[in-house]
């Protein structure tokens, strides 16, 4: 067997998503997911003006051997750009030997070490009586875990709520102008004065045995984040999540000193490395890796094998901007591994599932790939192409006083 095409295929249902499917002689087919959302067409580029080329005439199967190809072969290692496009490389071939196989991808892994992955979902407000009608809103919807993000006094734009739908929608691509990305505003003694006074009147309302997450995006200091999960530990997190930026990696040596709370990281890491202090001197709880910017399942996996030598466990990113081909991969590998811990599901629209048709289930807070071979999703060509790339941002995050902060 051997490959004969590479395809990019850029599509905007919604959001704009990168995927990569190769075809063998043998009419099998396999996708990857390549968004790297704000920076799709660089990934599109590395794809097909230098990845896709070395692909044709190879041997599908050679998964491992072509991994290091792409990544060593290169030169230029690591980074978000090279590792989401290795990524796609990785899952597609993946979904290429499960579908020979006839088996789900999970089967190709060690088969199933749990029936169902535990997963959470996202509620906001800009009050307390908003935030609480999200956490609702979100249990009737199934979710047994639940991210808690809120409003700050003073503050007009804050990540992960906002005040009203119009503004959500503040960074939506428009056909005839591209835009800049919408300008958040951060006090993060506003913040830290404010957060635990919310968790109170959260674990108040909703009781104590609901897990609850929090996610600070990376604004704090080490010293600041070793306050605040300090002050949330009355209120018993299932995490706190990007307290400060991790690529300080010794950093969270103070903030490991100072709180019990748990502490989950890695979203934007990329590589094995971005990890090594983390892991090895045990400063984290949860690795927030994803199948789609870690360079696919084959690394991902073997990361989870090392933190499983420290009782560390997974916690794979999913957000809307991982596409259901990066998502049906992460959920097969959680369906696998030993240390799972938790999967991140925002869930998509129901155009973007339409585009990417998958076989994955989510029912009373769980995910489960299915029984489908490969990776249990196919592209809609034709839908796909109906909904071209429309250039958008992440936002940015600045200070009161007009600094660019982290965001």
């Amino acid at each position: 067997m051997k490959i004969v095409d590479a395809q990019v295929v850029v599509t905007s249902p919604g959001r704009n998503f990168v995927t990569l499917k190769i075809t063998t002689d043998e009419g099998v087919t396999g996708l990857g997911d390549a968004t790297l959302n704000g920076r799709e067409l660089a990934v599109v580029s590395y794809l097909r003006d230098h990845v896709a080329p070395l692909l044709i005439g190879t041997d599908p199967h050679r998964i491992e051997d072509t991994w290091q190809y792409l990544y060593r072969g290169a030169y230029w290692r690591r980074g978000p750009v090279t590792m989401a496009a290795i990524a796609a490389v990785d899952v597609a071939l993946w979904d290429i030997k499960a579908k020979v196989a006839g088996l789900p991808l999970y089967q190709l892994l060690g088969g199933a070490s749990r029936e169902r992955v535990r997963a959470y979902g996202h509620a906001g407000g800009w009050d307390l009586p908003s935030l609480f009608d999200s956490i609702r809103a979100r249990r009737a919807e199934g979710y047994q875990a639940i991210r808690v993000q809120t409003g700050v006094p003073g503050l007009e734009k804050v990540y992960g709520v906002h005040r009203d739908a119009a503004l959500a929608r503040e960074n939506a691509t428009r056909l005839d102008q591209r835009p800049s990305p919408v300008v958040e505003d951060w006090d993060t003694a506003g913040y830290l004065r404010h957060i635990p006074r919310v968790f109170e009147a959260v674990r108040e309302e909703f009781g104590p045995e609901l897990p609850l997450l929090h996610d600070a995006h990376h604004r704090l200091t080490p010293i600041q984040a070793a306050r605040l999960g300090e002050e949330l530990e009355p209120y018993d997190l299932f995490w706190l999540e990007d307290c400060t930026p991790a690529e300080n990696q010794e950093g969270l040596r103070l903030v490991r000193r100072h709180t019990r709370t748990p502490l989950a990281i890695g979203e934007i890491f990329t590589t094995v490395f971005d990890y090594q202090t983390l892991v090895g001197e045990q400063l984290i709880d949860y690795v927030r890796s994803a199948v789609t910017h870690f360079g696919g399942v084959t690394p991902l996996r073997k990361l989870f094998d090392y933190a499983a030598q420290y009782q560390i466990k997974s916690a794979i990113h999913g957000p809307e901007d991982i596409s259901p081909v990066g998502m049906a991969a992460a959920i097969h590998l959680d369906l696998a591994i030993h240390n799972f811990g938790i999967q991140e599901f925002s869930g998509h629209t129901a155009l973007t599932d339409e585009v990417f048709r998958h076989a994955y289930t989510f029912t009373d807070g769980h995910l489960h790939p299915g029984e489908e071979p490969g990776i249990g999703v196919e592209l809609d060509e034709d839908l796909a192409a109906a909904h071209p790339y429309r250039p958008a941002y992440l936002p940015v995050n600045r200070l009161l006083d007009g600094t660019v902060h982290d965001w």
